[in-house]
Formats: structure tokens, C-alpha cells, sequence
């Protein structure tokens, strides 16, 4: 099944969603307008910036055999207090700003955010944020990692980001082969882990 050309999927306050075997592409950023918020209730949802999936304070939401590409936004956005939310067995390409996973630094809830990411593939012409996180608890484990602009896992204020098992193909330019970025942080910012 495909989504594409303006459409894109958003889950809100829901759990125990599973989404699988799509591909979701050329995601443009649209009005908003009514939503099903309930078993009996409709609410309204704001403008969509052009995600390809994004998740609003949901819980227990499993993802998996899903490709992606071509999004105005991020590919993947986890935001506003979601929690144990699985993205496994995925293939990303042709994107700058792949998964972002936080609101704000002041958005406090994110703190208990709980994210894993498996057995993904991260390939061609992607830029950055796989994931970017900010807050939380993160998993990133047997994913491939090839062909990345500038890094492939980023985090600032003060995630856990746990990185095992993955593999890694640095691009051949030498700007491009940064694995992890810790934000605009200076030396002295950095915690030492000696």
C-alpha cells in the first residue's frame, strides 16, 4: 500500500497501534481539519508540516516494513510525551531530516520518552537525524547505516541513546564521516566519561 502526494499518517493520544508494510513518500505539508479523537468524538487536528508519520503522546506503537522518502519535514517525528514506541525493519532514503525525537528543551514529558529502532536500513541520499533525539530513553540496535551528508545518530539535552550492534559505512568525504553529533555543544559541555 502507498501514501504519498499530500497525505501523511499522524497517531494522537492512541495506543496499541501497528502500522505495517507501507510506503510513504512525497509528503507536502496540508491544512488541518477533523480527526477521529475517540470512539464517539471527532476533534479538530492543526496544520500538518509535512511529516511522514508523526506521533503525538502515543503509547505502544509498533512500526514495521515500512519505506520512506521524499518528505517536506522529517520522515519520522516522535513527539510530545509518546512512549515504547518500536520503528523496525524499515528502509529510509532520499531525505535530509529523517527522525526527530522530542518536542522542545522545555517540553519536560519527553523526558520518559522510550523509542527502539531495529534491523532498519538507513541508505542513499539521506543527510542527518537517524534518529535525533532529545530527552529519553533510545535503542538503536542492528540497523546498516550507509551513505550519510553529515551524521547519522544525534542527541542533545541529555538523552540516553544506546547504540549496539549497528553497522556503518562512512561516506568518503571527510566532513561526512562524523557517526554521532552532540548538538552545537562546546568541549567543556561534554560530559567525561573517563
Amino acid at each position: 500500500m502507498e501514501i504519498c502526494n499530500a497525505a501523511s499518517i499522524t497517531v494522537q493520544f492512541a495506543k496499541n497501534i501497528i502500522i505495517h508494510g507501507l510506503h510513504i513518500h512525497h509528503i507536502i505539508p496540508t491544512k488541518g481539519g477533523k480527526i477521529k479523537d475517540g470512539e464517539n468524538h471527532l476533534g479538530l487536528r492543526a496544520v500538518s508540516d509535512g511529516d511522514g508519520v508523526s506521533f503525538f503522546e502515543a503509547t505502544n506503537i509498533w512500526l514495521d516494513y515500512l519505506s520512506l522518502h521524499h518528505c517536506v519535514n522529517g520522515l519520522i517525528d516522535v513527539i510530545q510525551g509518546s512512549i515504547t514506541v518500536t520503528i523496525y525493519n524499515y528502509h529510509f532514503t532520499n531525505h535530509n531530516d529523517v527522525m526527530l525525537f522530542r518536542a522542545r528543551n522545555s517540553y519536560s514529558t519527553d523526558e520518559k520518552m522510550q523509542v527502539t529502532i531495529a534491523l532498519n536500513h538507513f541508505g542513499k541520499g539521506l543527510v542527518e537525524r537517524m534518529p535525533r533525539c532529545r530527552f529519553g530513553f533510545i535503542h538503536v540496535v542492528n540497523n546498516h547505516y550507509n551513505h550519510w551528508f553529515l551524521y547519522a545518530i544525534g542527541g542533545t539535552s541529555h538523552p540516553t541513546i544506546i547504540s549496539q550492534g549497528n553497522r556503518y559505512s562512512a561516506p568518503g568525504t571527510f566532513v561526512a564521516k562524523e557517526v554521532t553529533c552532540r548538538g552545537l555543544l562546546k568541549l567543556a559541555q561534554w560530559k567525561n566519561w573517563n
